[in-house]
């Protein structure tokens, strides 16, 4: 293959950086972001106290219709929080991807639980339900109600399917496995803000969603999370758990729980609320290069662009190509580097980190194939339009 061509559409669509680089995916802070901080500043609220706290998760309410909303320091924290609330305790297994970031899996072990990996379905990439079916009844077994591994006679105590760079999974089949085997369902939406499956926001289709805001995403509070639900008492747990357990007894610090300092600070909810009023406006934007991408790349021998699953809407995070083989895949990378464009293969797959390779899998052959074609190119919202 000639990757000039596609070298040369990324050139054409994507400005250079003040170093001379075109991001993977940059953010774009020429909104309102410096007035909010700003008026931290000036007010004083700079810490977890402030009225971009509360207007950043009133806004997250509103784009994801969740019935609440609790900001955090990052997403890694509030997965942390969410596996806590749902029941996961030491001793227990959480079914997850091989392929994903690996915040999913350390969440999982920061709860004291055992992450178990079910593959990923290729047109998707993630969790695939076949092979969430198949670990269900071969290999757990019912007792009282739960389920529990055959094998290891741990509790399965939660399934945590991931929304690969903003595109659904089949959440819908994974949701109803889930009730039908009595598993509390929580969403990895870390990079699904503003995507949605069948006219459903992504995160909102189990009793917890999460949601992240670093630097690379769609939208940005420098650091950021969020745990979205409609549970109340969900919510009201992940907020005391997230404020140290504090309880207010007039002067007294008194705490009734272990609690954690997650806490997202009044500085990065206003930078979060000046992005958020945006969110529409990139994902426009971002929508339109993935269709331009598409275009472009159908032409191309060797190379697919990975679309979005069908009856959904996908915010389109990081464009991604399958090359048809590792070798493709590594030359591609190669020349991108040397024109200082940043593109980058997907995670090392989560069964193959060290600290992992002892849990059990299904052999993630299709997670694997992925690992081995799949490129991310630049996404970001600041993409030259109309040429």
């Amino acid at each position: 293959m000639n990757y000039d061509l596609l070298i040369n559409f990324i050139k054409e669509h994507y400005p250079e950086n003040r170093d001379g680089i075109i991001a993977l995916h940059e953010p774009i802070l020429d909104g309102k972001e410096k007035e909010y901080l700003i008026d931290c500043i000036d007010t004083g609220y700079v810490s977890t106290v402030g009225a971009y706290v509360t207007k950043f998760e009133d806004q997250l309410k509103k784009v994801t219709g969740s019935q609440y909303a609790v900001a955090m320091v990052n997403g890694t924290c509030a997965l942390h929080i969410a596996l806590m609330i749902s029941g996961v305790t030491e001793n227990t297994e959480v079914i997850v991807q091989p392929l994903t970031f690996i915040a999913t899996c350390n969440a999982v072990k920061y709860a004291g639980a055992y992450p178990v990996f079910v593959d990923v379905d290729l047109n998707t990439m993630g969790m695939c339900p076949k092979a969430l079916r198949r670990f269900l009844e071969m290999e757990t077994e019912e007792r009282e109600g739960k389920r529990f591994n055959k094998k290891t006679n741990r509790l399965i105590s939660a399934c945590v399917p991931m929304h690969v760079f903003g595109h659904a999974c089949d959440i819908k089949e994974i949701s109803k496995i889930c009730s039908e085997h009595n598993i509390p369902l929580i969403e990895d939406a870390a990079e699904a803000i503003g995507s949605y499956s069948d006219n459903k926001h992504l995160g909102t289709f189990g009793q917890i969603g999460m949601l992240s805001f670093n630097g690379n995403k769609t939208i940005t509070c420098g650091g950021g999370g969020a745990l979205i639900t409609d549970d109340e008492s969900l919510a009201q747990k992940a907020r005391h758990l997230s404020t140290t357990a504090r309880i207010s007894e007039g002067f007294e610090f008194t705490h009734d729980a272990i609690g954690y300092n997650y806490r997202l600070t009044n500085v990065n909810a206003a930078i979060g609320c000046a992005q958020l009023e945006r969110l529409e406006e990139f994902i426009k934007v971002k929508r339109h290069m993935a269709k331009a991408y598409e275009a472009f790349i159908s032409d191309l021998d060797g190379l697919q662009f990975m679309t979005e699953p069908q009856n959904t809407k996908s915010n389109y995070w990081f464009n991604t190509v399958k090359m048809a083989n590792r070798k493709s895949r590594d030359e591609l990378l190669e020349r991108a580097q040397k024109n200082n464009i940043q593109c980058r293969p997907v995670w090392k797959l989560m069964p193959d980190m060290p600290m992992y390779k002892s849990c059990e899998h299904d052999g993630y052959a299709n997670a694997s194939e992925l690992y081995e074609r799949l490129v991310n190119v630049p996404s970001s919202a600041n993409a030259i339009l109309n040429k």
